[in-house]
């Protein structure tokens, strides 16, 4: 077990590194994202039209309620309420399938009507338009690996709660756990307007 008083600054540094490498990537593909909306309003706008505000507006709730319930863990465990911290980062993982789930839905309706790079449908669409999908699916994609990442990340803190290498005492895997899955909360809260809200 380790020390209570052990120094996790280089711990956290790290992972604040990380999250500022992130917050980068998206920052990135946001500014490119405003540069193509000034230059293809209309086609933008008629573009997230095609998308479902109905999924959108839900997995927004769903990463809501996880970043809840990741926070509820850490507070948890700090107060040495070992089943309630469980119960709290299975809830998010659950939340994380589901809203993978929701996408992979999303996105094979897409694929069904023939939006998707590379295909005929897209070919015909004007630049604009398909700037707008090749932006969703590079941004949307992303931050669905993010997911499987942030889920893989609080898997991990589970196992070491259940491996008693977590406790009251020592709890910075999860600590840091959970704020990359905050991160990807997030960008979630800046993707949603951008693409659904547009129309």
């Amino acid at each position: 077990m380790e020390s209570e008083n052990k120094d996790h600054t280089g711990s956290k540094i790290g992972m604040w590194l990380i999250l500022y490498t992130e917050i980068m990537l998206f920052g990135g593909l946001f500014v490119l994202y405003a540069a193509y909306l000034k230059k293809f309003p209309e086609e933008f706008f008629t573009s997230g039209k095609q998308l479902d505000l109905f999924f959108g507006t839900l997995n927004t709730v769903i990463l809501l309620i996880s970043s809840f319930a990741v926070a509820a863990s850490i507070t948890s465990i700090r107060l040495d309420k070992r089943k309630l911290a469980l119960g709290m980062l299975w809830l998010t993982i659950f939340c994380g399938l589901i809203f993978l789930y929701n996408k992979f839905i999303e996105w094979g309706h897409k694929f069904e009507v023939g939006i998707f790079p590379g295909s005929e449908t897209m070919a015909d669409l004007s630049p604009g338009e398909n700037i707008f999908f090749g932006l969703y699916y590079v941004i949307t994609g992303l931050h669905g690996l993010h997911i499987v990442i942030g889920m893989a990340l609080l898997l991990f803190s589970v196992i070491k709660i259940y491996m008693n290498k977590i406790d009251k005492d020592s709890y910075i895997i999860l600590e840091n756990s959970g704020l990359y899955w905050h991160l990807v909360d997030l960008i979630w809260i800046f993707i949603f307007p951008l693409f659904y809200l547009i129309v």
